[in-house]
């Protein structure tokens, strides 16, 4: 091996034993990964530009300040209110109702913070009906990734792989076209979590709401103790409001949720209106092929600022520039696994044991690497060091390498089984009491379920 090759493996060893072992800040640790290789010349100076520079980090800033105006116009929180309207008529099936909206605004907006606003009120509105939290949450958490699947704006991982492919000389995606896949998958996975898993979680917490039935049989008996505890089923919670709940959670032990500006917004028409137009026109504008989504995702996100929708402030607030630098460090750090030759390395030695089972088993094995490391690493981390590999591993058996790109885009979005795999999981893992094992539970099956839903769905739209 070449002095470049040891020094990239051994920058990218230490990033994902960084990265595992959890104490550092996935940004960081990313970032000094990039720093190193600089240094180091493994990467050129114009390179690390060019990662900084990439599309997917243009359009995903854009589209951040986009969906941080939706929601500071109180466009957000009105939807997911008017929603738990339903909830109040329907009973558990309307808590059913929104947690499919919530899926499928994830499509299109970042689900943190629609995961953030919603799950009060899912979890009050459960209580309200006698059920526990923890039937709903966990399944709002998982529907609402598998809506990032529908689009290519998604998620970020969709358009990081983009962006990757691109740079090894594949053509981009358009923003609709994973979607036939995409509902496939997501389709898949909602029925199992709502005819299987739910009742997994149910099995779980009978006793859970025996005690919240007892107490609330105990605050009804007592009126001082009913204003006290008293919710609105239509009001969103404040930022670090704790409200005394039965299971002895609250929303201040989301774990700063501040940062993902969850707040009960006012509703303010007009504003609300022109944020709403200037997203249809920039997702419009990409799914029409006029514009790129970053040109589109960036002029939009300067509208809103030129009418005054946004404050230039608000703007760079909403751009979560942790994620964006975690995406450039380690785009970085996928550059170095590709110029050094390594990716091709990993890919001769994958191909070795495979070539003779064809590009179906392929595919098969290459989507169970992917999602067995987005258990253990952030889906930016496995979406670039597999991207490459997927490319070369296509390109090998003189295939279409994009069934392979969007096998990687599923699997380094599909992180069901531990609390940890995804930013919405923790926020649910917190709010409901959950134990590590129901995450593994009701996640693995769900992983299976997704995984075979995806090796049916990306042979027909995407052949080889």
């Amino acid at each position: 091996m070449t002095f470049d090759q040891i020094a990239a493996l051994v920058v990218l060893v230490a990033v994902v034993g960084v990265l595992i072992h959890g104490r550092a800040r996935a940004d960081v640790v990313a970032l000094c990964g990039a720093a190193a290789l600089l240094l180091l010349g493994v990467v050129r100076p114009v390179e690390v530009q060019a990662a900084f520079a990439s599309p997917a980090i243009i359009a995903l800033a854009g589209l951040f300040v986009i969906a941080y105006a939706i929601e500071l116009t109180g466009l957000l929180g009105l939807m997911i209110r008017q929603a738990t309207r339903l909830c109040a008529r329907l009973g558990a099936r309307g808590l059913w109702l929104v947690i499919g909206m919530c899926g499928a605004l994830g499509g299109f907006l970042n689900n943190t913070p629609v995961v953030v606003l919603a799950a009060p009120v899912v979890r009050d509105v459960a209580k309200s009906l006698d059920l526990s939290p923890k039937r709903f949450l966990m399944p709002l958490s998982h529907i609402s990734v598998l809506g990032g699947l529908l689009t290519l704006i998604g998620t970020s991982t969709n358009l990081l792989v983009n962006d990757m492919a691109r740079n090894a000389g594949q053509p981009v995606f358009g923003i609709f076209e994973i979607t036939p896949v995409g509902l496939v998958i997501a389709g898949a996975g909602a029925v199992w979590l709502y005819f299987v898993g739910a009742r997994q979680l149910g099995r779980s917490v009978a006793a859970d709401e025996a005690e919240a039935r007892r107490v609330k049989a105990e605050a009804e008996a007592s009126a001082a103790l009913a204003s006290r505890r008293r919710f609105s089923l239509f009001r969103l919670p404040r930022i670090g409001e704790a409200r005394s709940n039965e299971d002895g959670s609250g929303d201040a032990h989301l774990g700063d949720v501040k940062l993902f500006g969850a707040a009960d917004r006012p509703f303010r028409l007009r504003p609300a209106l022109t944020a709403l137009a200037i997203f249809v026109a920039v997702v419009a504008a990409a799914g029409l092929g006029l514009a790129p989504i970053a040109a589109s995702a960036f002029a939009g996100a300067v509208a809103l600022i030129l009418l005054r929708i946004l404050t230039a402030d608000e703007a760079y607030a909403g751009l979560r520039p942790d994620i964006l630098l975690l995406i450039a460090g380690m785009v970085v750090i996928g550059i170095a696994i590709e110029v050094t030759g390594l990716a091709q390395i990993g890919a001769d030695r994958l191909i070795d044991v495979i070539r003779p089972m064809g590009p179906l088993a392929a595919l098969v094995i290459l989507y169970g690497v992917t999602l067995f490391a987005t258990e253990l690493l952030s889906n930016a981390t496995v979406a670039v060091l597999i991207t490459p590999i997927a490319v070369a591993l296509a390109e090998s058996f003189g295939v279409d390498p994009r069934p392979f790109l969007v096998a990687v885009m599923m699997a380094a979005s599909a992180a069901f089984a531990t609390p940890f795999g995804y930013q919405t999981n923790v926020l649910v893992y917190n709010m409901a009491g959950y134990s590590y094992l129901d995450f593994v539970r009701v996640g693995v099956p769900l992983n299976l379920v997704t995984w075979a839903a995806a090796m049916v769905a990306i042979p027909i739209f995407f052949p080889f």
